[in-house]
């Protein structure tokens, strides 16, 4: 059942940039070049590889999560961008897993490392990044924040296994939990860790994780949307993609839901097989129905706590633009 939405008390910010990205362009422009550093030795396999995966582009919304955040706090900008390119290097980090893992040929619209490379060079490609990040966050020389780096990677891991024996399961709480893992923790330590190399006290701090957590949410329940709906072209990946590999997300949950005795789901469910003339019919029935308007009306509520945690940050250009990112990552076009 959707939770009531929490808009009284909600001050809504008053926008002074023209963009979200306004206060921090240079940071981000800092960040890119801090990604493509070339430590002395580095192979040029690695080299390419890197310089493939960063200038395929990307939505960089950790990055500037994360440098939106040391602004409330008035961090360091050099500090400020290890962090930021530190939390990139290890999503990045976990994509070349993943997409090996699944098999993906495409991500973005462009070719995967691994439909590129051999499996054992995106293996390796993928380690190097993990130890890269691991070195651009030891430069802030901060050890709450390098222990949070560390659990957060464990919590991406773990929830990668789980994923990966949960197939062909209908299990709303198993898909919060995934989605956290999957997402929501990557914005946590995003927020978290420029607010701890802030100094932001314990409301704050709380105040910050909040954020995070629910923004992370909202973001992937619009991806899993989006899996539905969205234009392939544009998404870079067939539509249904999650279902064909037998991971149900909100919208499939929210359809069960309502229709309970549905045959495809009750066929995929039982025999587990991925039969594709019974997926392909799952996900027209889906893409009809009232779960993607309700999983958008999810994503709103977690959008809006995310909002409403910020209220007692003092108000200044970097907290409207993290309103403003906000709006624009959960209202992303459909």
């Amino acid at each position: 059942m959707l939770e009531q939405k929490i808009t009284p008390l909600l001050i809504k910010p008053t926008f002074l940039a023209s963009s979200w990205s306004d206060p921090i362009r240079n940071q981000l422009a800092a960040v890119e070049n801090r990604l493509r550093e070339v430590p002395e030795g580095q192979h040029s396999v690695l080299t390419n590889a890197i310089e493939g995966l960063f200038g395929a582009g990307g939505k960089r919304v950790r990055p500037a999560l994360s440098l939106l955040t040391a602004g409330m706090f008035e961090v360091d900008e050099d500090q400020a961008v290890s962090v930021a390119a530190a939390v990139e290097m290890l999503h990045t980090a976990t994509l070349v897993h993943d997409d090996l893992i699944d098999g993906a040929m495409l991500r973005r619209g462009a070719p995967t490392l691994n439909s590129i490379w051999s499996s054992d060079v995106s293996v390796l490609v993928g380690d190097y990044l993990f130890s890269r990040a691991a070195s651009l966050i030891a430069r802030v020389k901060v050890v709450d924040i390098m222990d949070l780096f560390a659990d957060t990677l464990s919590v991406i891991l773990n929830g990668e296994i789980t994923q990966k024996f949960s197939k062909w399961q209908i299990d709303r709480q198993e898909y919060d939990r995934r989605i956290y893992a999957k997402t929501a923790a990557l914005f946590v330590l995003s927020a978290q860790s420029a607010a701890i190399l802030g100094g932001a006290d314990t409301a704050s701090l709380s105040a910050v994780i909040d954020f995070g957590h629910n923004l992370g949410m909202a973001f992937q329940i619009v991806d899993d949307v989006l899996d539905y709906v969205g234009k392939a072209n544009k998404l870079g990946k067939p539509i249904g993609g999650d279902l064909r590999q037998g991971l149900f997300t909100l919208p499939a949950i929210l359809y069960d839901e309502a229709h309970p005795n549905d045959r495809d789901i009750q066929y995929l469910l039982e025999e587990r097989d991925g039969n594709p003339e019974v997926v392909e019919s799952l996900i027209r029935k889906i893409q009809n129905s009232e779960a993607i308007e309700a999983a958008m009306q999810e994503a709103d509520v977690f959008l809006e706590k995310g909002q409403y945690a910020l209220e007692l940050i003092p108000p200044s250009i970097y907290k409207d633009s993290l309103f403003m990112l906000a709006e624009v990552l959960v209202n992303r076009e459909m």
